[in-house]
């Protein structure tokens, strides 16, 4: 879902003129080659976002390629951190996505949960790339 809305942000122009960026997504605990759940590609629907992914495990290249990494949550940030924990350079890319503390995964939560996720979501991400990444 943040992939989806990100990508919404950039190419919808709610970063502003010319923003050419690369986003993913990937998890600390997501298998390889997993379906967007159904309640994630409704709860897009709703605000007028197609998405076709899966899931990828996060690794240290995706680290390393980064400019920003941002989680969910302290733990996630947390073994993220791990990853890279040799190479201090990299673990300062790592970050909140919502600075004020953690976003929770509405996994088995049922359609309401994905829904208010993704108006959270809508809300953060380009609020969060806006501080971080657009000059």
């Amino acid at each position: 879902m943040a992939e989806a809305i990100a990508r919404h942000a950039i190419e919808s122009g709610l970063l502003g003129d010319d923003h050419d960026m690369f986003v993913a997504s990937a998890g600390v605990f997501a298998g390889d080659g997993s379906p967007t759940s159904p309640e994630t590609l409704e709860a897009l629907k709703t605000h007028g976002i197609q998405f076709d992914g899966s899931s990828t495990p996060l690794s240290v290249d995706m680290i390393v390629n980064a400019d920003r990494v941002f989680c969910m949550t302290r733990s996630h940030e947390r073994l993220a951190r791990d990853l890279v924990a040799d190479q201090p350079l990299e673990i300062e890319k790592i970050q909140l996505l919502d600075p004020q503390g953690d976003v929770q995964d509405p996994i088995g939560q049922g359609q309401s949960a994905y829904d208010a996720l993704a108006r959270q979501f809508l809300d953060l991400i380009p609020t969060r790339i806006k501080e971080v990444l657009v000059p």
